[in-house]
């Protein structure tokens, strides 16, 4: 049987980064396939050559019989593609969205539906909707949706679970596996473990060249190294916290009109603790960390951060945390140090202590030869670690970390959380969302949100202790399909 994609010595160059060198792999038809590797593996480029929106510098590519630069019509016919940032219309509705891409293929939702019905069902009665206005889990879905609504051969996706919570990670699979009957093939790249080993193949990629293809245990057992890297060990002493909260709760409530999306929470962090707070999309924690950080103010109940009301003193909380959001939060048209003289300068710093401790964290981070390199340069890992440490540049005494790894490969986000253990160490207190929950068992004590309530707190051994389950996921995973609520 001939293969439905076939990959034949691809090379591909931006200026003098080769993001692709002598690529060679086979995907066969109806197959599951990953591509895995680190951040700048090449991965996206691989891709989007396969959709026919790059063409290679050497090499050829084919999907179903046809050449990728000779025949890219009658490819695009045949491919659906997710790339990684959300591709759809925000200000168009669910159903807007999705007539929109059936258009662009000279088709009807009616008559793509026998394909796209049992994932399409579940949003459909939010059709008048927004996209902008859907969670993460309801966009995947019409994302995918969109994808699907011609019948493709082929189906792309460029991490279509990142930032995505586990739950709705394990249902978009879910739904991935309804495709199989269909003989769909099926190319994704994923950083998350679970979702490599429910591929039937994998393909290893790192800086642009393939180092190995063949089952995900095959694979994940060969680069263990870059897969799987050794936890992270922490001194006693860093676990040992002052009676000082630095973060008070009680009876917190936030409603928008008859919703409350945060209904009456409680607790506490103490300072230099490692805060877990966990939840679904639309549990709530993103509304309850607005709050504290004074972004938005509460309907009712109290609060302090730092010692300041957050009903009352939300601008000087603002001046004394630091704040990493869970999209990119620097600027990608300044230099490595242009960002970081920047954000010091807002927070009040004098230029004598920003030059002197700008060269220290550059030559901590190993950037020091990248001081002038635009941060829009930079691999995703980079830009992360980066963006975390200019959040903790003027030494606050909580920084609020908004699903700070979304999308990094297991090896760059040991190193990152090392950032998080060396600053928990100088006494900041981290106060993180993830959707990582391997992340999560890191945390001296984490919460888990559900329905806008707090319905678990404690250390990681507590909780798994109290459910009398293995690990974490296994805990979120249990409260979470407790939900009253849709996380729409």
């Amino acid at each position: 049987m001939t293969p439905s994609i076939i990959v034949d010595h691809v090379s591909k160059a931006f200026g003098e980064v080769k993001a692709l060198d002598q690529v060679s792999l086979q995907v066969q038809r109806g197959e599951v396939f990953g591509l895995i590797g680190p951040d700048g593996a090449g991965k996206t480029t691989l891709m989007r050559i396969l959709c026919t929106l790059l063409k290679p510098d050497e090499g050829s590519a084919t999907v179903d019989g046809f050449d990728t630069v000779g025949q890219m019509a009658q490819i695009r016919r045949r491919v659906g593609y997710m790339p990684g940032r959300f591709s759809l219309y925000e200000d168009l509705t669910v159903r807007e969205n999705l007539e929109f891409f059936a258009r662009l293929f000279g088709t009807t939702v009616e008559a793509g539906y026998s394909t796209i019905g049992p994932i399409y069902s579940q949003i459909e009665r939010f059709g008048n909707r927004r996209a902008g206005a859907l969670s993460g889990g309801m966009k995947q879905k019409l994302a995918l949706s969109c994808a699907l609504v011609h019948k493709p051969s082929v189906l792309v996706l460029d991490e279509p679970t990142t930032g995505v919570d586990p739950v709705s990670r394990k249902e978009l699979w879910d739904m991935l596996a309804t495709l199989k009957p269909l003989g769909i093939t099926i190319v994704a790249s994923t950083p998350y473990l679970d979702e490599v080993r429910r591929c039937q193949r994998v393909a290893f990629l790192h800086q642009g060249r393939i180092q190995g293809t063949g089952s995900p245990d095959d694979i994940l057992d060969r680069f263990a190294h870059i897969f799987n890297p050794p936890g992270i060990e922490r001194a006693d002493e860093v676990q040992q916290h002052t009676a000082d909260n630095v973060i008070e709760v009680q009876h917190l409530v936030k409603a928008f009109g008859d919703f409350h999306a945060v209904d009456d929470i409680s607790f506490n962090v103490k300072r230099g603790e490692i805060f877990g707070f966990l939840g679904a999309n639309g549990a709530g924690k993103t509304t309850a960390m607005h709050m504290l950080t004074g972004l938005n103010q509460p309907t009712s109940g109290t609060g302090t951060v730092a010692g300041y009301d957050i009903r009352t003193q939300h601008e000087l909380i603002k001046r004394h945390i630091g704040y990493m959001s869970q999209r990119f939060s620097l600027y990608g048209d300044l230099t490595v140090a242009e960002n970081i003289r920047l954000f010091a300068g807002i927070y009040g710093m004098s230029d004598s202590d920003i030059e002197r401790k700008t060269t220290a964290l550059l030559d901590q981070l190993q950037f020091a030869d990248h001081r002038n390199d635009l941060v829009a340069s930079l691999p995703l890992g980079w830009k992360q670690k980066l963006a975390f440490s200019v959040s903790i540049f003027h030494e606050p005494s909580i920084v609020f970390l908004d699903e700070p790894t979304g999308g990094v490969d297991p090896a760059t986000r040991r190193q990152f959380w090392q950032l998080i253990y060396d600053a928990a160490q100088r006494g900041i207190t981290v106060f993180v969302t993830t959707h990582y929950m391997d992340e999560a068992e890191y945390c001296d004590r984490i919460s888990i949100m559900v329905d806008g309530k707090i319905r678990a707190m404690g250390t990681p051994e507590q909780l798994k202790q109290q459910f009398h389950l293995p690990d974490i996921d296994h805990v979120f995973t249990h409260l979470a399909r407790q939900a009253n609520r849709s996380s729409d």
